[in-house]
């Protein structure tokens, strides 16, 4: 059956916002902001790796636990902005957006940067739901709608290509903290700009903000995700069984609860409509299937390739041409064709790149990473466009905070998951490499440890400890787009039955 929302107020099909386009260039910066910072992460890893010298897990905390905590809270913050104006949540969260990554960038210690990876998670929960509410609030029509997510999602794509090359240069140029004070001046023009531009919007009748189902929320999500990294890396312990069941029951305990508020903070009926639940599964598994791979991918280009930080960023760069130019064409492409036929082509276009990147090695030349790198792009584009227009245009405006909050929270999660299991899976096959006589133990909690500790030891050893060590990584690294692969044309025969009949909207909503 095919799935549509009718128009609520007819004379909306008339009405378009003076300022609208002004006002979408504001919200892109903020999503250039958190797309910039997620990426630049993966660059200064090494870096980070050679002056914090964390452990194997510590390396990767300081790169999910940023993902953990806006899991957590998006539903939470979006609802919040729902209530108390959208414009605000947005302009307070990108000022302390903008603090706490000067924290992040003078952080002395892999425990200090953690907690502050952690505080910026919180400031990201406001950004990315109020960015997609006020698209869905600015644009009445659903054609200029759908035009304005694609390029909502293409300047993220961009910020994953701009974080990089301007992350390569401050990190060739200068220490490893600079890559989080870019987010300064982005954060200032997103803030003056936007007091002038922004409308206000929010729910008419929102209810009261029960903290209770925020507790519950954040605690079921940094839980279950906890437990699955824990069980991943470590196996099953007592501690990671009691996390599981310690987030199952919170979460439970959310959506039970939710169900018998008056006014909840997310209205569980929305996972009802099969297109709805279609296409936040979509952005979950696409996520996951794709975040622990290009969480690693940065350091392949360079502690295996012997890349600069700059030409690694570089070499990235189709991923995002790729996703650039398939969102800004996705809406068009969807009512010619179709919802499924998009999403789902898109997904196993993903897929299959990442079947092709099992067979990389350390000498694998840059024709096919390119080409993998812009197909992924490519298929990206497609999906995320048009998952994001389904789950938008399937609300009412009133709850479009909410809703918005649901598909960042399927990508969160899904990046968190990613690097989890998918991460753990490059580390788990990474410590097993055997490295000759007087090989430190540090070299085997990290690429970016072992390359610092050979530059303690003789020569040869180093040359053959190193030469263990890429090729151990390697090999995880192929396991791991296997199973990346796997997830994705998974999620691809998952998305061609649940978004059968549904349609984008050709109607002002």
């Amino acid at each position: 059956m095919t799935s549509t929302v009718q128009t609520a107020n007819p004379t909306e099909a008339v009405t378009k916002r003076p300022g609208r386009w002004l006002a979408l260039s504001v919200l892109v910066l903020a999503v250039l902001l958190v797309a910039v910072d997620a990426t630049v992460l993966g660059l200064a890893t090494p870096y980070i790796s050679e002056d914090l010298k964390p452990s194997g897990t510590q390396l990767l905390w300081i790169g999910d636990v940023y993902s953990f905590v806006i899991a957590g809270l998006l539903v939470s913050m979006g609802s919040l902005g729902d209530r108390i104006g959208r414009k605000r949540i947005l302009l307070v969260g990108a000022t302390a957006f903008g603090a706490i990554s000067v924290l992040n960038a003078y952080a002395t210690t892999p425990e200090m940067l953690i907690v502050a990876r952690a505080l910026l998670g919180v400031a990201g929960a406001t950004l990315m739901p109020a960015t997609l509410a006020l698209i869905r609030n600015l644009f009445h029509d659903p054609r200029e709608r759908s035009l304005a997510i694609g390029i909502w999602g293409a300047t993220a794509s961009a910020g994953t290509a701009v974080g990089p090359i301007v992350g390569g240069f401050l990190l060739e140029h200068f220490w490893w903290g600079s890559v989080f004070l870019i987010n300064l001046p982005v954060m200032v023009v997103l803030v003056l700009v936007g007091i002038k531009l922004l409308p206000e919007s929010r729910n008419p009748s929102p209810g009261p903000w029960d903290l209770i189902s925020v507790t519950l929320s954040l605690v079921g999500m940094i839980a279950v995700v906890y437990a699955v990294k824990e069980a991943a890396t470590h196996g099953f312990t007592l501690v990671t069984l009691a996390a599981g069941l310690l987030g199952a029951a919170a979460l439970y305990g959310f959506v039970r609860r939710q169900l018998t508020l008056p006014a909840p903070l997310l209205d569980m009926r929305l996972f009802r409509r099969r297109g709805f639940s279609g296409a936040v599964l979509a952005d979950l598994l696409t996520i996951l299937g794709l975040s622990g791979l290009v969480f690693f991918l940065s350091q392949f280009l360079q502690l295996v390739q012997g890349r600069g930080p700059l030409e690694a960023g570089l070499a990235e760069l189709p991923a995002a041409i790729g996703a650039v130019v398939a969102g800004l064409i996705a809406g068009r492409v969807a009512r010619r064709f179709s919802v499924r036929a998009v999403v789902s082509g898109g997904l196993a276009a993903i897929g299959l790149a990442l079947a092709v990147l099992t067979v990389i090695d350390g000498s694998t030349g840059y024709p096919l990473l390119g080409t993998a790198l812009l197909v992924v792009g490519i298929g990206a584009g497609f999906s995320f466009t048009v998952t994001s227009d389904v789950i938008l245009s399937s609300v009412p405006k009133e709850q479009a905070g909410a809703a918005s909050a649901v598909s960042e929270t399927a990508y969160e999660l899904g990046a968190a998951l990613g690097i989890a299991v998918l991460g753990s899976i490059v580390t788990g096959v990474y410590r097993d490499f055997t490295g000759p006589a007087g090989t430190p133990p540090e070299a085997h909690e990290s690429l970016g440890g072992a390359v610092e500790a050979a530059a303690g030891m003789p020569a040869q050893s180093s040359e053959a400890m190193l030469d263990a060590a890429r090729t151990s990584f390697v090999d995880g690294l192929a396991i791991a787009a296997g199973a990346g692969a796997a997830v994705l044309l998974a999620a691809a025969v998952a998305a061609w039955f649940l978004l059968r009949g549904q349609r984008l909207e050709n109607t002002a909503s």
